[in-house]
């Protein structure tokens, strides 16, 4: 959110760790989805722990943009700019997935979750003490809570589901609101550490990874297609050999 001038190189580069991550777990799912690995991710604890880092990595880091974003009064146009940026994806996600998987539509994904959580979080961004205690309350209730009324289709944005929807992405207000505001709560000392380490800007590999992080939409929605037809051509090819 913040101006390119301002932009802090460790928290960019923070996020493109993030994002890496996720185009190599991606790139598992695809070789697994192409039946090219055994791979389980919906049941095998290394892979569900490798998404709970990663979304947790990522959802940090909205929390910590947050602050960035208000430390000198909101700037409405470049967050509004920046939300509907999001809410389109969002919306070509679930487009597309319906294409690709059918019933299991991604109706409330990553994207998703993080448009309602850069409104809900605008809050809390001033009152990171109000984040730490709201944040650690959410996660708690989201993990140990559930119940029937959740499960309704109308309401199971919100988490507290007594069983995973069908879907291929799910990332629920609920307990995921706690960790962006956990972010919230962590972003004045990361801005301040980020501040310091700011002047050692010529580490190639830091450039390269704060360059993702600055472009982590477009990576997010252009990694997958990419992805999926190197292996459709590396099928093909397979076959043709």
């Amino acid at each position: 959110m913040a101006a390119a001038s301002e932009r802090l190189l460790l928290i960019d580069a923070l996020r493109g760790v993030a994002i890496l991550m996720m185009v190599v777990f991606h790139f598992c799912f695809d070789l697994a989805y192409f039946r090219l690995v055994d791979f389980d991710f919906y049941h095998d604890p290394f892979w569900l722990n490798a998404r709970t880092l990663i979304l947790s990595s990522f959802l940090l880091l909205v929390g910590v943009s947050l602050v960035l974003a208000t430390r000198r009064g909101l700037d409405a146009c470049r967050y509004l700019l920046r939300l509907t940026r999001i809410i389109a994806a969002a919306l070509l996600v679930s487009a597309g997935t319906w294409w690709l998987f059918g019933e299991r539509w991604v109706f409330f994904g990553v994207l998703h979750f993080i448009a309602l959580a850069s409104v809900l979080g605008l809050l809390f961004a001033r009152s990171a003490w109000w984040a730490l205690g709201a944040g650690v309350t959410l996660i708690i209730l989201g993990n140990l809570y559930q119940a029937p009324w959740f499960d309704e289709p109308g309401r199971r944005w919100i988490g507290l589901m007594t069983h995973k929807p069908l879907t291929e992405d799910y990332v629920p207000l609920l307990p995921w609101f706690g960790v962006v505001l956990l972010g919230i709560f962590f972003g004045p000392p990361l801005q301040r550490l980020a501040r310091r380490v700011q002047p050692h800007s010529d580490h190639r590999p830091l450039l390269w990874l704060a360059a993702a992080g600055r472009h982590s939409l477009a990576i997010y929605l252009l990694h997958q297609p990419l992805l999926m037809g190197m292996l459709v051509g590396y099928q093909k090819l397979a076959r043709a050999f």
